[in-house]
């Protein structure tokens, strides 16, 4: 009973810095972006990741523990990355003149490679910690699936997903705009 009361304790207090880091990123982000809907863009794909830590724990079996939910929040900051490079490309495209729909299939094209290969690249390096079966080894397993599985199943969705909702929020900003715009015209 009472390794399950600390437990529920450290799950309390892991959940609660897990949304103060959230907050820091967005912070980070709309500060780097003078945005408030590109930061959510970007972090929209970590629960996707997070899904990728729990299929990764059902594939293994492993229950999910305290050093699971470190892995998680590490991944969080490594699934960001992925998705900054693809939206910071894609506003480079739109700043030389491209059309909206193209600064996105250019951006979505040009940062495949580099994103899947980090992903591909960071699970491979957690791979051995993941399968390792050594007793000494066992308490770290749940964290590297964590991190391993939710990088590599979010970085194949925020290929779709980023440039989904970058075009959905640039169509709204320039619905917003527009009405804005016949707004101010009718009060003249």
């Amino acid at each position: 009973g009472g390794e399950q009361e600390e437990q529920a304790e450290s799950f309390g207090d892991l959940g609660r810095a897990f949304v103060f880091a959230l907050l820091a990123i967005y912070v980070l982000l709309a500060i780097t972006f003078r945005s408030y809907v590109q930061p959510l863009i970007i972090m929209a794909v970590i629960p996707f990741g997070i899904i990728g830590a729990l299929i990764g724990h059902l594939l293994l079996g492993l229950q999910l523990v305290v050093l699971s939910i470190f892995g998680i929040i590490a991944l969080s900051g490594v699934i960001v990355n992925g998705s900054l490079v693809m939206i910071d490309f894609i506003n480079e495209n739109l700043e030389q003149g491209m059309s909206i729909e193209q600064a996105i299939i250019d951006g979505a094209k040009s940062r495949f490679r580099p994103i899947m290969l980090t992903s591909l690249t960071t699970f491979l390096g957690v791979a051995p910690i993941t399968f390792e079966t050594s007793l000494q080894a066992q308490f770290l397993v749940p964290m590297a699936a964590s991190l391993g599985f939710g990088v590599l199943f979010g970085a194949f969705i925020l290929q779709l997903l980023i440039p989904a909702l970058a075009l959905l929020e640039y169509r709204a900003r320039v619905r917003v705009k527009n009405m804005l715009e016949r707004r101010q015209e009718n009060l003249v």
